[in-house]
């Protein structure tokens, strides 16, 4: 017993610190400004989910988070923003998947989370993330046009990076989760 419960940590700080660097691999979305970027660090926490359960997937999460903070971030918005999000998006999916454990269920988790994840950060930007975020640089501009970036950037960018992440997510679902669990 004792050996899983080790194994089961190796592994959770192994997906920690691939979604660690997953996040430093970061590309825009054309059209999107430019401060919004896409990277497949959820990945690894989905797959901390789908293995090991909500607790798992959660420290990957939050340890990937605590890394980029401690050693990458120069401000608190964008770690805080990406924990949110992440948090957003993969909850549902395993709240959905973990009730029924179907192919359909995962989809419908991922359009669940989708859902959740755009209007929770459409909020989040607009009350809190955005308006904080132009405190700390100093940039007016960002909070007297709070409502264009929300609906031009925010919520087109966070349907994307969700449809994307829910494509390789599946794909990480029927190739490589049936090899990890055995």
């Amino acid at each position: 017993m004792r050996r899983s419960r080790l194994e089961k940590l190796i592994i959770i700080s192994i997906l920690a610190a691939l979604s660690f660097i997953l996040m430093l691999v970061q590309f825009p979305i054309p059209l999107i400004p430019p401060f919004l970027t896409v990277d497949f660090s959820d990945i690894p926490a989905f797959i901390g989910f789908m293995l090991f359960g909500g607790v798992a997937g959660s420290l990957v999460i939050l340890m990937k988070i605590i890394l980029y903070g401690l050693l990458m971030a120069s401000e608190p918005i964008g770690p805080l923003a990406n924990l949110l999000a992440s948090f957003s998006l993969l909850l549902p999916v395993y709240f959905v998947y973990s009730k029924y454990k179907t192919r359909k269920s995962l989809i419908l988790g991922f359009v669940l989370g989708i859902t959740t994840l755009t209007v929770a950060m459409a909020v989040l930007n607009y009350f809190v993330l955005l308006p904080t975020y132009g405190l700390i640089i100093d940039q007016r501009d960002l909070i007297e046009n709070i409502r264009a970036i929300i609906t031009a950037g925010i919520i087109p960018f966070n349907i994307i990076k969700g449809i994307l992440v829910g494509l390789v997510a599946y794909l990480v679902y029927t190739k490589v989760i049936p090899k990890l669990r055995k």
